[in-house]
């Protein structure tokens, strides 16, 4: 039986977790639900879970105040909105890094890792080690570009990630169209490589020239057989699936 302590102060994110909890094929009991720096502390004083789920910025400080203040000697899944906590996650007990809205797939991820290092039976400290510089690895590997710098005659500008509605390919050419569609000319020469700078659940190579923004998606509608056309805020030109894409693009959008 696993016995796992939850420490969030959003009650949606706590609902989400323990549903999430409750469909893994395992053993658990979910020994308490804290929601703030003060109330772990003193649970964490006379209790040792085998599993903390933790989110950072909670309603009187920071999480990692706890984690000061107490000995905690089971490993800590962070799950919090802001990437920029991840290496004071992984210093101490953190083995998994979960940023909000996580998918049921990244949080099977992270639970099959704390699985991975339960059954590491021999020599379990050198097994915390090596698992976190491995999870630090693939954190850092996905840290993905917050903004492109455009280059023009009067010097260069920047366009925030954030704020792009979509990529587009022409004739080799790489544009980035802005939430007002404006177009702008970036720098990088293929798709791909602007592929391996994006968040894949933010971004979707919907055909081989067009990548399209999540939160910018308005309108989904059948275009042709197989294919969809997508409306994008702002934008009054609709952009198509190419046949070969729509299904895994369904798959995509309901993450």
């Amino acid at each position: 039986m696993t016995k796992i302590l939850i420490i969030e102060d959003e009650i949606p994110a706590r609902k989400k977790l323990k549903r999430f909890i409750e469909e893994v094929n395992s053993s658990t009991e979910i020994i308490a639900e804290l929601d703030t720096v003060q109330s772990a502390v003193f649970f964490l004083k006379s209790h040792q879970p085998d599993l903390i789920f933790s989110d950072i910025e909670l309603l009187d400080g920071n999480a990692f105040e706890i984690y000061q203040q107490v000995y905690i000697s089971c490993p800590i899944i962070f799950t919090t909105a802001y990437d920029q906590f991840w290496m004071d996650a992984f210093d101490g007990n953190g083995i998994a890094y979960l940023l909000k809205p996580f998918s049921k797939e990244r949080f099977q991820k992270a639970w099959d890792k704390y699985l991975l290092l339960g059954n590491a039976t021999s020599n379990e400290e050198n097994a915390i080690v090596n698992l976190t510089k491995l999870f630090q690895q693939n954190f850092i590997k996905k840290q993905y570009k917050k903004r492109f710098s455009i280059n023009t005659n009067q010097g260069i500008y920047f366009l925030e990630t954030e704020n792009i509605l979509f990529f587009e390919a022409d004739e080799g050419i790489i544009f980035a169209y802005d939430t007002k569609g404006k177009k702008h000319l970036l720098t990088e020469t293929t798709l791909k490589e602007i592929e391996e700078q994006l968040n894949p659940l933010d971004f979707f190579r919907i055909n081989r020239s067009e990548f399209v923004h999540k939160p910018y998606i308005e309108k989904i509608e059948r275009y042709k057989k197989n294919t969809l056309a997508i409306k994008l805020k702002g934008f009054e030109t609709y952009l198509k699936t190419s046949q070969s894409n729509t299904a895994t693009f369904r798959e995509w959008i309901e993450k």
